[in-house]
């Protein structure tokens, strides 16, 4: 449903070097009636999908680390990230995206996934909508290594932890990753592990 209280004016593209950056201006009706004229950025990468892979039977949980240059520039001396698989939909259905996702990064291949939400992850400034999944594993799934796409630049990590060290390693600060917390408090909460 459109909100009738906002009305976008003008749209300048500010980059669309890796993805676009948007000014927006737009009038908005404040509750008391008068309207403003306000300008925000926002920043469009499209939309993508994550999952958590988990085994009942031995208790893990498969994760990725990689570079993350944005982490590396806001303090994360080392700008590695241990985070959920994930990855843009591309003009894929979700559920396609993350299987697709699941075997480039992970080397599993998967079949059956449980969508469980979503969220907008940085709605201040990212347009983006992530659909959040989970998935059994076993060992007979793995088909690859794994480690990502060489001609999309990813060097990804692969890394299956128990599913206890991975809540401590939130706790301690060695997972920083909100997808990847949200997921593993999924787990939780569900008392699947």
């Amino acid at each position: 449903m459109q909100n009738p209280n906002i009305t976008i004016l003008t749209t300048e593209i500010l980059s669309d070097n890796w993805y676009t950056l948007n000014k927006v201006t737009y009038s908005i009706e404040k509750k008391d009636g008068t309207k403003e004229t306000q300008s925000r950025e926002a920043y469009d990468r499209g939309n993508g999908a994550v999952i958590l892979l988990y085994n009942k039977l031995t208790g893990k949980v498969i994760l990725t680390r990689q570079f993350r240059l944005p982490t590396f520039i806001n303090g994360n001396t080392t700008g590695m990230l241990i985070e959920a698989c994930a990855g843009l939909l591309d003009n894929d259905h979700p559920e396609e995206c993350i299987k697709r996702e699941t075997e480039e990064e992970t080397g599993y291949k998967i079949s059956k996934v449980e969508k469980v939400f979503e969220a907008y992850m940085s709605p201040g400034s990212v347009t983006e909508i992530l659909h959040f999944f989970t998935a059994e594993y076993s060992a007979e799934m793995k088909i690859a290594d794994g480690g990502g796409l060489e001609e999309e630049g990813e060097n990804i990590e692969v890394l299956e932890l128990p599913f206890e060290q991975a809540l401590s390693m939130v706790a301690t600060g060695e997972i920083m990753d909100a997808k990847t917390i949200m997921l593993l408090q999924h787990l939780r909460i569900k008392g699947i592990l």
